[in-house]
């Protein structure tokens, strides 16, 4: 039996068929207000960062530039399983016109490209993206029960592949401390790479890879298994026996970061400020002041000293000023008493 499901056509029972047709194929650009019927939130997002921002565009490029689907509300009724449909974007990286992951939300994040996919697994608080303490979680997907996806109207983009695209196939599992997202390129194995159909066994049967607190890592790798595959047997949530996860593909080429964030700082539903921007346009401005006597400083401790010279000259040039001006009074009153003369 053929399933035609969110603009997309393939057979869930043989996997690997025939390359799957999509109805449409939008980019961040051309994208419409709301691409599925029902749906709470936009694809026409614009730019820039928004903490109530309802978009639902989310994008997966690199270590430090990608977000996860999560609710646009807090409270303990915003469990993933209540609020699917309504998800929202949170990115990693300001401009999207989404909200922001506030810094200090991911406490490791790894990301892989492989040939037919784009994949991030980490850990994290992720109460601070509105997700109650203590749930499990649950997936989103571009299929849902209906068709319209989880959630409704989601729209996934990658460069990692070259040009932004839209990612046709994909899976996000969230939960209040773990989460992975995984974004299939277009071509006959995206359905069963990015398979969407266990939605009870979480990021690490569905993608083993490196879930470690305290690493930044962006990776090559292999492709491995297709979740749920075993040789020439399928499994299928609900069966008696489940089976263990496959082994996480190989990785290579990996380069490590010290940290990922944005450098913005959000408080509840408001970015205050770029402490990060603000931090360094300080610097910069008081090292302008003195560069002409001591040069600019890309040191805390040569900023702090051309600050310090800085305020040292404009004092100096003050008393100077204030000589300057005395003198000129004295010799006015004197040429003036001589004219009168």
């Amino acid at each position: 039996m053929r399933t035609t499901t969110a603009g997309c056509s393939f057979s869930p029972a043989s996997f690997s068929s025939s390359l799957p047709t999509y109805s449409a194929t939008y980019l961040p650009s051309n994208a419409p207000a709301q691409s599925e019927q029902g749906q709470a939130g936009t694809n026409q997002c614009g730019s820039g960062a928004n903490q109530t921002s309802e978009c639902q565009n989310a994008y997966i490029n690199s270590v430090d530039d990608w977000c996860i689907f999560a609710p646009p509300e807090p409270g303990p009724d915003s469990v993933i399983g209540n609020t699917e449909r309504i998800e929202v974007a949170w990115c990693l990286k300001s401009g999207y016109g989404t909200r922001v992951i506030p810094d200090g939300t991911v406490s490791g994040v790894y990301f892989v490209q492989t040939p037919d996919y784009v994949q991030i697994t980490g850990v994290g608080d992720l109460t601070k993206v509105n997700i109650p303490a203590g749930d499990a979680g649950g997936e989103l997907d571009p299929h849902g029960a209906d068709g319209n996806g989880n959630p409704i109207g989601g729209l996934v983009f990658s460069s990692a592949f070259g040009s932004l695209a839209q990612m046709h196939e994909w899976t996000n599992y969230v939960s209040a401390t773990e989460f992975c997202f995984r974004a299939c390129k277009d071509g006959p194995d995206a359905p069963t790479l990015c398979q969407h159909i266990y939605d009870e066994m979480g990021c690490m049967w569905n993608m083993p890879a490196n879930y470690s607190p305290g690493g930044f890592e962006q990776c090559q790798g292999d492709s491995g298994e297709p979740m749920g595959v075993y040789g020439t047997s399928t499994f299928y949530q609900g069966q008696p026996s489940t089976p263990s996860a496959h082994a996480a593909p190989a990785t290579s080429s990996c380069t490590t970061l010290s940290s990922v964030g944005n450098g913005l700082a959000v408080s509840g539903s408001s970015i205050l400020s770029s402490a990060t921007s603000s931090g360094a346009s300080a610097t910069l401005t008081s090292a302008s002041r003195s560069s002409g006597a001591s040069g600019v400083s890309g040191s805390a401790t040569g900023s702090a000293t051309n600050s310090a010279s800085a305020g040292y000259q404009t004092t100096s040039f003050g008393w100077e000023q204030t000589v300057m001006t005395l003198g000129l009074g004295i010799v006015g009153s004197i040429f003036g008493a001589v004219m009168v003369l």
